[in-house]
């Protein structure tokens, strides 16, 4: 298949690079200059995608999303796909796939969730919204980037899906925190505290598969300094657009709410831009000890 892929960054190089490897043509495009292994590179984003079955978008944010299908759009051949993996809101993800299904394309929107090692190991979780058409087409190059694909529904569920799941997984690790340091004020320890919670009702993917206290449970970036897996800012942004699509929505989400406030602070106002999201456990023992 012959794959045009624009946006290639920390995610978008491996996942390309992965593409590449299973014998795909893929010619790739970053206004950065990025290569990624085994991708031809093209001038300009309307080279990279003339020729393309498959349009992949790897992009910050959904304005530059939208910047991205303005150009995009017009130069890729009738009955190509337009798969977008970023993580953007869900009103951008909507109006993109109107663009593209207008113009005779099929659009997906599929962000992922697994982070630079699941790019880079092709073992990402793929969100996936759009036609069932353009899914099929979509399918083996989701099998190869990754190791599950959920077809959510209509344009812009795949993006809903993942909104959801990271505003429950940013309040559970806050709450994870928060226990862990008030288990230290308490003088229960700490392997005895995940040693109960772990398998009790209080158990989640936070606590059981990327515990927030170093020494507990599996390797995870507490282990190593709380250098990121997922960075806290991202999580910021992803909270961000929960909140944003739940006032679009008129959705009462007030923990939700809570943990993007108290993500914002760490981020902006504290020691937090750069770590890993986990890092909310020494925020809550420094506070502790500051009185």
């Amino acid at each position: 298949m012959k794959i045009g892929f624009i946006g290639l960054g920390n995610m978008g190089a491996p996942m390309a690079a992965n593409l590449a490897a299973a014998g795909h043509e893929v010619t790739g495009f970053d206004t950065a200059g990025t290569t990624a292994e085994g991708v031809a590179n093209a001038d300009t984003a309307e080279a990279a995608v003339q020729a393309a079955d498959v349009v992949i978008t790897m992009l910050p944010n959904g304005q530059i999303l939208r910047k991205v299908a303005d150009t995009v759009i017009p130069a890729m051949k009738q009955g190509a796909v337009l798969l977008d993996c970023s993580t953007v809101d869900v009103d951008s993800a909507r109006a993109v796939a109107e663009q593209a299904n207008a113009a005779g394309l099929g659009a997906l929107d599929a962000p992922v969730s697994g982070g630079i090692g699941g790019a880079q190991g092709g073992t990402l979780t793929f969100m996936v919204g759009g036609d069932d058409g353009a899914f099929e087409t979509a399918k083996p190059l989701f099998d190869i980037m990754g190791q599950k694909a959920v077809h959510c529904g209509p344009s812009g569920n795949g993006q809903a899906a993942k909104i959801c799941n990271n505003m429950i997984l940013g309040a559970t690790m806050i709450v994870t925190c928060e226990a862990f340091a008030l288990a230290d004020k308490l003088g229960l320890d700490r392997q005895a505290m995940f040693d109960v919670v772990s398998t009790s009702s209080g158990y989640s993917w936070s606590m059981n598969a990327y515990c927030p206290a170093p020494g507990i449970g599996p390797k995870s970036p507490s282990d190593n300094e709380y250098k990121p897996g997922f960075a806290a800012e991202l999580m910021l942004k992803d909270l961000t657009l929960a909140m944003q699509a739940a006032e679009s929505a008129d959705a009462d989400t007030p923990i939700g709410q809570a943990a993007r406030e108290l993500y914002r602070r760490f981020v902006e106002d504290e020691d937090g831009n750069g770590r890993d999201f986990s890092a909310m456990l020494p925020r809550f023992e420094n506070r502790g000890h500051q009185g």
